[in-house]
């Protein structure tokens, strides 16, 4: 269980709901799938061509593929299917190229705003997408509205706990959240020593054991990886997401704990991560989130 507290009941769809999800890579797309069908309901599956690296998991569901370019296309196909709610999950490695975007009557009204998006960045042209399907009739539920379980909540949720001085690194890291510079930090000794890029978590935290084996941090100092939303981050994707691999990673860069905003983060394949863990010896906490969770 990847909560310290009750995780709530979740969306309540109404009976003829039909849910799609946009997938990409990781298990998040895989974990909703099975959650709705626990819930009773069958989901379409888009898979976005060259980022699903599980198709084999959803060969049971109905499915269709979508190249990022063709994303003009994507409201006819939710018409089409009679999706009435639709979830963004798993990574998408890269943005669709502007140049190649196949214009559609339903794309052109938008298409000065997905291009200033594109420049804003990931989050910017999130909400583009999610405010324009949204007036065109679907609604744009978050992961965690489905699967209330993958939202990581708030306190210790392993067996070790933090120190004192983790606490310490813990209030520096959460401070990449109010300053919107990323979703995650490395912070050592009570101060940020490393913040991810473009190269996501895992190069983070490769570059952090890079530094401990270099020597350029001393072998025996504790840390902690820092995860938490930006502000004004689109709840309903992107939310920053820590699996068993961010526990071997972490692990491996001499770490003591993850810290992840409570609400606004996921706890990806649960039970596994939360159980590496405490084979390792590491803590996951939950800290309060800095804005009301209920945001979008």
């Amino acid at each position: 269980m990847t909560r310290a507290e009750p995780a709530g009941s979740g969306l309540a769809l109404a009976p003829g709901s039909r849910v799609g999800i946009i997938a990409g890579g990781g298990s998040l797309p895989v974990e909703v799938a099975e959650g709705l069908v626990r819930q009773g309901h069958s989901p379409f599956i888009i898979l976005a061509e060259g980022e699903v690296d599980r198709e084999a998991d959803f060969a049971a569901y109905e499915q269709a593929t979508l190249a990022l370019e063709d994303i003009g296309f994507l409201l006819p196909l939710l018409k089409r299917e009679g999706i009435s709610h639709l979830v963004l999950a798993g990574e998408i490695k890269r943005r669709p190229r502007l140049a190649k975007i196949r214009p559609t009557l339903s794309l052109l009204t938008i298409i000065p705003s997905v291009a200033m998006a594109l420049a804003r960045g990931d989050d910017g042209l999130l909400k583009v997408l999610t405010r324009g399907l949204e007036r065109r009739g679907i609604t744009v539920v978050g992961a965690h509205e489905i699967v209330p379980d993958l939202a990581a909540g708030e306190g210790t949720l392993t067996k070790a706990g933090p120190k004192q001085s983790d606490w310490r690194d813990i209030e520096a890291g959460k401070a990449i959240g109010e300053l919107d510079i990323g979703q995650a930090a490395i912070a050592i000794g009570g101060r940020v020593i490393a913040l991810e890029g473009i190269e996501g978590t895992k190069g983070l935290l490769e570059r952090t054991r890079e530094l401990r084996g270099h020597g350029r941090l001393a072998g025996k100092t504790r840390g902690v990886l820092v995860k938490c939303a930006k502000p004004g981050q689109e709840l309903r994707a992107d939310l920053p997401s820590i699996g068993p691999q961010t526990v071997e990673a972490a692990h491996a860069a001499g770490l003591a704990g993850i810290a992840v905003e409570a609400g606004r983060s996921l706890i990806l394949e649960g039970p596994a991560t939360l159980a590496r863990a405490n084979a390792l010896g590491l803590f996951i906490v939950g800290f309060p989130a800095t804005e009301p969770t209920d945001g979008q």
